[in-house]
């Protein structure tokens, strides 16, 4: 798996993160976010062309994976807001307690080891009346639909990078203690397994 890995999963992950209907959730919260952002996941980069750089004054983003990094530069390069990463998961991140304006976290709580451990780092490190800004993809409301993701979730988790199909979103932020501000979900084009989506804002 490691030449899969370092060369094959990254280009397959950016070129479906970067998928229409996906960057169309995108462009429903990320541009919201203000002040200093803490990205959980920042990956390829795929959110930075949506932050307006007149609200966003720096960007740290968390990511373990170097590969997939690498594959930001062009969009880091066009990007007139600082960015900083630290190569962690979301579970334990080095920063004081209430020092970002804004969380953002997009497509990640999906792939996280501990998805509640990370949410209760991004309650912590959040300012008082600061906000999370998510877009998942989770668990779907239909039977036969979370049936099929529980059938393709071994499989899809070894060649997704570690990426749950049905992971139950609004209870993971429960579990974590967050309160939900706004919290939209529906089908977006694509596979059903796949493509029930979960997105808004909570603190």
């Amino acid at each position: 798996m490691g030449f899969y890995n370092k060369y094959i999963l990254p280009c397959c992950l950016d070129m479906a993160c970067g998928a229409k209907p996906i960057t169309k959730q995108r462009e429903k919260v990320v541009p919201l976010a203000t002040g200093v952002v803490l990205e959980i996941g920042i990956g390829s980069g795929q959110n930075l062309p949506h932050y307006n750089a007149d609200k966003v004054s720096k960007i740290v983003g968390v990511d373990p994976d170097k590969n997939i990094w690498k594959r930001s530069a062009d969009r880091r390069a066009a990007c007139p807001i600082d960015i900083e990463r630290i190569g962690l998961s979301g579970e334990e991140i080095p920063l004081d307690s209430k020092t970002a304006d804004t969380v953002v976290c997009t497509y990640t709580l999906c792939t996280i080891p501990d998805p509640v451990k990370a949410l209760r780092e991004m309650r912590r490190i959040l300012k008082p009346g600061g906000k999370i800004l998510f877009s998942e993809h989770g668990m779907a409301p239909d039977a036969k639909v979370a049936k099929w993701q529980c059938r393709i979730d071994p499989i899809w988790k070894k060649i997704a990078g570690g990426c749950h199909t049905g992971r139950d979103i609004p209870e993971l932020f429960r579990q974590a203690g967050l309160t939900f501000k706004q919290l939209d979900e529906m089908y977006i084009p694509g596979p059903r397994p796949l493509s029930y989506n979960y997105w808004g804002s909570a603190g």
